[in-house]
């Protein structure tokens, strides 16, 4: 019989009349495509079927207990049934959600625990769905921004090893058979080939090395993360966007957890694990002591340092109208179609200026080879 523990097989027997005497746990075997992730787009599911079912009026238990047995994912059925086993044994719903981090957020746990105490599960689990669909889009775009120049970088740096390997070393042997005094591009070229004749594994792995490098130094050093995070914040074309991202979704789980009913305290704390970024989760956490010394929202998002002229001027609006939730989905609507629209004009920019960097690069490498070839050709004909 399949359990997710102890009690969820006892309580599984019982209904069908048994008693348990002993059990013991079986091995697993996983195939490599079991499904041992919940997606976002399971997760938009359940918040979906959730809000139907809490909606319909549907009791709490019951609902949970139909969602694991037509879930289609085995991990998160799995998920879905050990919470069924621990509301059964007297927890919470939102206890039972914070005991699978790795499933359902923070933010997640929050709202819904917001969702009990107000007896508005229903919303909560609509506005979830909402978001959690928004937050999937916006990940798609972000990884269709980055797919593109990854590809192109791929196929420029295979073009030029390409070269450096195979066709420039051919050529060596003929120029120098020429007798005549080889240019300065042309030596240059000569060398950078060798370096990657001889050392083309060392080339090849450097990036790998770099990228393990730094997530090392991350994982170790608090200051280390601070300054990779503040770099990525501050990149010419990509931190603009990034921070752009990170204000959209710090206004829109805002406005939905102010929504809820969570208190403005406790919603800054959560949203410091939304941003994802060591600099934004700091400047959040100084907004959080300055309103809790009792200073305004507005001034202290103004104190922070940070956040954009519109941030600090949508809230402060809201503060005055009592529609803070409104001010922030502003900021959200706003960020989410300005992100758009810089995604797609370049995109639009990225196409042509990578196809003259592979253009420039091809023509300094020809010139390097041929222009040898050229002047020889020409004392041959005086």
């Amino acid at each position: 019989m399949d359990a997710v523990n102890d009690v969820d097989l006892e309580l599984r027997l019982q209904r069908m009349g048994l008693d348990l005497v002993a059990f013991d746990v079986a091995s697993e075997h996983h195939g490599l495509f079991s499904g041992h992730s919940v997606s976002m787009q399971d997760l938009v599911m359940f918040c979906f079927q959730m809000e139907q079912l809490t909606r319909a009026g549907v009791p709490l238990l019951e609902g949970l207990v139909d969602l694991r047995d037509s879930t289609v994912n085995p991990h998160l059925r799995e998920v879905i049934g050990g919470i069924v086993s621990e509301v059964e044994g007297g927890k919470q719903f939102s206890q039972a959600l914070a005991s699978h981090p790795k499933v359902f957020s923070n933010v997640f746990v929050s709202l819904v625990r917001a969702g009990e105490q107000t007896g508005k599960l229903p919303e909560v689990f609509e506005n979830l769905a909402t978001t959690l669909k928004w937050q999937d889009e916006l990940i798609s775009q972000t990884k269709r921004l980055l797919a593109y120049p990854m590809f192109v970088m791929v196929v420029v740096l295979g073009a030029i090893t390409f070269l450096m390997i195979y066709l420039v070393p051919q050529m060596v042997t003929f120029l120098r058979n020429m007798g005549q005094e080889l240019p300065l591009e042309t030596r240059i070229l000569i060398a950078v080939s060798d370096i990657f004749v001889h050392y083309w594994w060392l080339i090849l792995s450097l990036p790998f090395l770099a990228i393990l490098a730094v997530n090392i130094a991350i994982r170790q050093s608090p200051l280390a993360m601070y300054r990779f995070d503040y770099v990525k914040l501050h990149l010419p074309v990509t931190g603009e966007i990034l921070q752009k991202i990170i204000m959209a979704r710090f206004a829109r789980y805002f406005a939905l957890m102010y929504q809820t009913g969570v208190p403005i305290l406790d919603a800054i704390k959560t949203c410091q694990d939304i941003a994802s970024n060591r600099v934004v989760a700091d400047a959040l956490e100084r907004v959080w002591q300055q309103i809790n010394a009792g200073d305004s929202m507005s001034e202290s998002f103004h104190n922070a340092g940070l956040f954009p002229p519109l941030v600090v001027r949508m809230i402060r609006v809201g503060e005055g109208t009592g529609a803070l939730d409104k001010s922030l989905l502003n900021i959200s609507y706003f960020y989410d179609r300005d992100v758009k629209e810089s995604v797609e004009k370049m995109l639009k920019m990225l196409e042509p200026a990578l196809t003259v960097i592979l253009g420039l690069l091809l023509a300094m490498i020809m010139f390097a080879v041929l222009g040898p070839v050229y002047d020889t050709l020409g004392k041959l004909k005086l």
